[in-house]
C-alpha cells in the first residue's frame, strides 16, 4: 500500500506563508487551496497543509501551543548533501526564518534547523550513504 503524509500546519497569516515558503523553493496545490488553508508540495507523497489557526482549531478543540515556548511537532527533510541542507537552511534565514540550536554533526549525519515565521521547527538533515554501506 503506498500512503501519503500530510502534516498539518497552524499559521496566523497564510500569505506570509506562502511567501516565505515560496522563497524557500517549495510550491503549493492550487486545489487545495483557498483563503483558510493551503496545500505546499514537499514531494510526491509528502504535503505540509498550512491552515490559519481558527480553521486549524475546526480539527483539534486543543490549544494551538504558543511556538514561543513550546514544540509541537519537529519537521524533518532529507537532503541529497550537505551543501542541499546549507543552501535551504541559508534561504530560509534570508526568506526571515530564525535559527534555531546548533549544527548537528554526528558521524555520517549533517543537519541544520530554523523556525518559520510560526515558530515551527524544521530540521533539515543529510546522511552520508557511504557510512552505511558493508
Amino acid at each position: 500500500m503506498s500512503r501519503k503524509i500530510f502534516v498539518n500546519l497552524p499559521v496566523k497569516d497564510l500569505d506570509r506563508s506562502v511567501d516565505f515558503f515560496t522563497k524557500c523553493g517549495f510550491s503549493f496545490n492550487p486545489q487545495f487551496t483557498d483563503e483558510n488553508a493551503t496545500c505546499m508540495v514537499i514531494s510526491d507523497d509528502i504535503f505540509v497543509m498550512l491552515l490559519v489557526e481558527p480553521f486549524f482549531t475546526s480539527f483539534s478543540k486543543r490549544e494551538i501551543p504558543d511556538t514561543a515556548r513550546t514544540s509541537e511537532v519537529l519537521v524533518a527533510l532529507s537532503a541529497d548533501s550537505r551543501e542541499e541542507v546549507d543552501e535551504l537552511v541559508d534561504t530560509a534565514l534570508t526568506a526571515g526564518a530564525q535559527p534555531h540550536g546548533d549544527t548537528q554533526e554526528e558521524g555520517p549525519m549533517y543537519g541544520r534547523s530554523f523556525a518559520d515565521p510560526d515558530g515551527h521547527i524544521w530540521e533539515v538533515m543529510w546522511m552520508d550513504p557511504t557510512a552505511f554501506e558493508g
